[in-house]
């Protein structure tokens, strides 16, 4: 055998040598549960109940009382009526108007009824969980018969300053010259909330930073006695 045959069984014999040396570590692993220690649930709840008291006082506190049941419904539930008007009322009452004027919101954000009897602030966050915002929308006169025929469609919604009857929106104020409008409601309808893409056709928009919620809680709060309006205000053939 050559010398370097015999020195490639040697490397070969030392490389097997070496892996038969080598061992596998295994592994073991335990979860081990971390909880809290004695009292410190406690603790938290002692530092967050004054935060839930102020809330829950707020919430509990009686602004108005409703001598009938107010109920979201089409096509102009009394709530609608109401709705519709403390936010007109809260949004024109100190403002000079040279144009034509109405508001529109939706059934849909109605969430509940206002039961007779004493009316706290968390009735009304009820009947508007949602923080939407208050706008002033200036549209163009030519988009009125499209808002009658969503009116129609729909059943109806909370309206205020205008009257649909006979498939014809009638907004106060508007005459044969009038040109232009404004529409109060939320910006979630303005934009293109419950499809009312009419608002799409906007001329100009002004956004309060007040919230729809917000104006009627100081409305209720001035009516004392919510002010119940069952006129049907949208009559559908």
């Amino acid at each position: 055998m050559s010398k370097l045959v015999y020195s490639l069984f040697l490397m070969i014999g030392a490389g097997l040598m070496a892996c038969s040396s080598l061992s596998v570590r295994q592994e073991s692993y335990e979860l081990i549960p971390v909880q809290g220690t004695p009292g410190e649930h406690s603790v938290l709840e002692t530092e967050i109940q004054p935060y839930r008291d102020s809330v829950e006082w707020e919430m509990n506190k009686v602004i108005a009382f409703a001598d009938t049941n107010f109920v979201p419904e089409r096509p102009c539930g009394n709530l609608n009526n109401w709705a519709a008007d403390a936010l007109l009322t809260n949004q024109t009452k100190n403002v000079r108007l040279n144009v034509p004027i109405m508001c529109l919101l939706n059934t849909g954000g109605l969430r509940t009824t206002i039961n007779k009897g004493d009316v706290t602030i968390g009735d009304l966050f009820k009947i508007m969980p949602f923080d939407n915002l208050t706008v002033w929308v200036r549209m163009p006169v030519e988009v009125i018969p499209e808002i009658a025929a969503y009116l129609e469609k729909t059943g109806g919604e909370p309206i205020s300053g205008a009257r649909l009857e006979n498939g014809k929106l009638t907004v106060n104020g508007v005459e044969a010259t009038t040109k232009e409008f404004i529409i109060i409601t939320s910006d979630y309808l303005l934009n293109g909330g419950d499809k009312m893409y009419f608002f799409q056709k906007a001329i100009e928009v002004i956004d309060t930073g007040k919230l729809i919620r917000d104006c009627i809680i100081t409305e209720a709060k001035e009516q004392g006695t919510l002010i119940s309006n069952p006129e049907n205000r949208i009559i559908i053939q």
